[in-house]
């Protein structure tokens, strides 16, 4: 059997529709690539495949039920951070999408780091030269080598070295120190107007924390060694780097191409028909739509061509816009850089991703889990 199966060769083994094979491939069931001889077809992994087709055979045994739990499954760590219920995203049982209205994302990490009111000094970063991404993992990298562990150490003085750790991320994708509201201070170094940087405040809240995402798990991981905060924020600028999780917005404005240069409805169902992903698109924690985009997009008038997708896409599968889609499709409307969606969910997500290291560090516990091996049998 060949490593690589064609679209239509998955869906007559797994019984599926173009739909649902996109679906699989948007959740990480089933790898997906390029066809290297025709560009405009998608191959998909076998053994991917041929583990969807045994999974019933494999009942709900505990190494079964385990392995599934970390592809949005069972819950795997306790949290009290935040929740997805009722088709709502909620911080320590507030409503994010009712905090966006008015709040900041300092309002919002004091809130997810459980600290009440307590205020934060201004601090002053060294940034070097180069491009935000660069400058943000310089920024971070230099800190993890150098700040303190967190063992040890009192909550207060962790909570002063998170309002640092985030305010030094801050100054990175700014590119320069500065001080007052973190949205105005990005706002300021994008040239934003005054409505555009409560745009670029509303995206922050809504994006300060997702549960247990892939970043979220990485800073955990981290923080469960007692590694300094610094370090955990670091693990997770690395998770939220990949295409699948903060690269998120590059493939929604690759998507927006391809439908300029063939056609809007060529390109969707090309996509579809080979089961291609439509980044931006369907949640698999939201079945009803994202709170998130639903948030933002009701914020400002969606540009035309954002807007026409959405409603071609809604019209062949009915799936509901993600806030990866309304971040970009806000970046659009405000004139933000191309990079300017991941790095706003960096900013934001780093109150999250705090948030996560110090629960954790509160545990004791290191992350341990074992494998399932699939090697050759030892001797």
């Amino acid at each position: 059997m060949s490593d690589w199966l064609s679209a239509a060769e998955v869906m007559e083994r797994l019984g599926l529709k173009p739909q649902t094979l996109y679906a699989y491939v948007s959740r990480g069931r089933i790898e997906a690539r390029d066809d290297e001889g025709d560009s405009r077809r998608r191959l998909y992994r076998a053994a991917d495949v041929e583990r969807l087709r045994h999974r019933k055979a494999r009942g709900r045994r505990p190494a079964a039920i385990a392995e599934d739990a970390i592809s949005f499954g069972e819950p795997v760590l306790a949290s009290a951070i935040t929740t997805i219920a009722r088709g709502r995203l909620w911080y320590r049982g507030q409503d994010a999408s009712q905090l966006a209205e008015t709040a900041k994302l300092e309002d919002v990490a004091r809130l997810l780091w459980d600290c009440g009111t307590q205020r934060f000094p201004p601090l002053f970063t060294l940034v070097p030269d180069g491009p935000p991404l660069r400058r943000i993992f310089a920024v971070l990298g230099e800190r993890a080598a150098t700040d303190p562990a967190m063992a040890g150490r009192s909550k207060k003085a962790l909570y002063l070295e998170a309002a640092s750790a985030l305010d030094s991320l801050v100054d990175a994708i700014a590119g320069r120190p500065g001080q007052g509201p973190i949205h105005a201070r990005l706002a300021a170094a994008w040239g934003c107007d005054e409505a555009g940087a409560d745009l670029v405040r509303r995206a922050l809240v809504l994006l300060a924390d997702h549960e247990l995402n892939a970043s979220a798990f990485a800073v955990r991981v981290t923080a469960s060694t007692r590694a300094s905060l610094a370090a955990c924020v670091t693990a997770g600028l690395a998770a939220l780097s990949g295409p699948l999780h903060g690269g998120m917005a590059r493939r929604v404005l690759a998507l927006m191409r391809e439908a300029e240069r063939e056609g809007l409805n060529a390109a969707l169902t090309d996509r579809l028909a080979t089961g291609s992903p439509l980044p931006g698109f369907g949640h698999p924690l939201y079945p009803d739509g994202d709170p998130r985009a639903a948030a933002l997009l009701s914020a400002f008038s969606v540009p035309e061509p954002y807007a026409r997708l959405r409603e071609a896409v809604a019209a062949l599968t009915g799936a509901e816009p993600t806030v990866d889609f309304a971040l970009t499709a806000m970046a659009a409307r405000v004139g933000l850089p191309e990079d300017a969606p991941y790095l706003i969910f960096a900013a934001a997500r780093c109150a999250g991703w705090i948030a996560h290291a110090l629960e954790q560090n509160e545990t004791g516990r290191l992350i341990r889990p074992r494998a399932r091996y699939t090697g050759p049998e030892p001797g």
